[in-house]
């Protein structure tokens, strides 16, 4: 699969995992529209030819109108990267139910309404691609991100179903699950700290280009699930083969969590 030309719309671009899918895409030949909220930021992402949009993507009409604005621009969306999402490390029983739906309403709500948005387009020039951003923690719940977990396992979910209804309009979807990433995503978190897993992080922990390189290789090879770094399926294996043991574990985790938290 080329790149050369296609559009790109990407979410969540102006920094992290987004920013760099973005500078792998432009390095193939790809036309850009990028999404974020902060326009200052985009400036320093976005090329020349790109089209950069800032906005909240928890509004409606800002989402209705990067679309809109990228098909006047470019004529067609060929790959849509569903990128933005946000953490809350509340336990769920809990969480202010306000922020849990803010939550979802970027982690899940946007993505869809995006993809409806940019199927129409999609069947019209005869094909495309979705890619949506899950995380390991959609393949198996983390006690310190219960609803984060839920979250992303309703992207999975989400993307699984989309691939069915739309294979026959050549219109594939693919989930990308990262493990530990380093990038400011818990400086960014709704509420709560991250867990102490300082020597987990250090030994799982990979970059925000090789989240990129990975997703264009799925979508290169037409992958229906991408864990970064492979090493992620062991530990789905385990949560699946040895469910008791992995909880224990977890929640041993949890409980340093919670008697760190203030």
């Amino acid at each position: 699969m080329s790149f050369r030309d296609k559009v790109v719309l990407i979410t969540g671009a102006s920094e992290g995992i987004g920013a760099a899918c973005a500078r792998a895409f432009a390095g193939r030949g790809a036309r850009l529209a990028l999404v974020a909220r902060s326009a200052g930021n985009l400036k320093l992402v976005a090329a020349a030819d790109d089209l950069p949009l800032a906005g909240d993507l928890l509004d409606p009409e800002f989402r209705c109108s990067a679309v809109d604005r990228t098909v006047e621009r470019f004529g067609r969306i060929d790959v849509l990267i569903n990128n933005a999402g946000v953490g809350l490390y509340v336990p769920a029983h809990r969480a202010p139910l306000e922020e849990v739906r803010r939550m979802f309403e970027l982690n899940f709500f946007a993505a869809l309404d995006l993809a409806q948005r940019a199927i129409p387009h999609m069947r019209r020039q005869g094909g495309g691609a979705i890619v949506n951003l899950s995380s390991i923690a959609g393949k198996m719940t983390l006690p310190w991100f219960t609803l984060y977990s839920a979250s992303k396992y309703a992207v999975g979910s989400l993307t699984d179903g989309l691939r069915m209804e739309l294979r026959r309009d050549r219109i594939h979807t693919m989930t990308v699950c990262p493990g530990y990433v380093k990038t400011r995503f818990q400086d960014h978190v709704l509420a709560g700290n991250a867990p102490p897993l300082e020597g987990l992080r250090a030994s799982w922990a990979i970059t925000p280009e090789k989240v990129a390189h990975d997703l264009i290789s799925g979508l290169e090879r037409r992958a229906r699930t991408v864990v970064t770094p492979r090493s992620g399926w062991a530990l789905i294996a385990a949560a699946r083969m040895f469910p008791s043991f992995l909880d224990s574990r977890l929640e041993k985790l949890h409980r340093k969590q919670e008697a760190a938290s203030p």
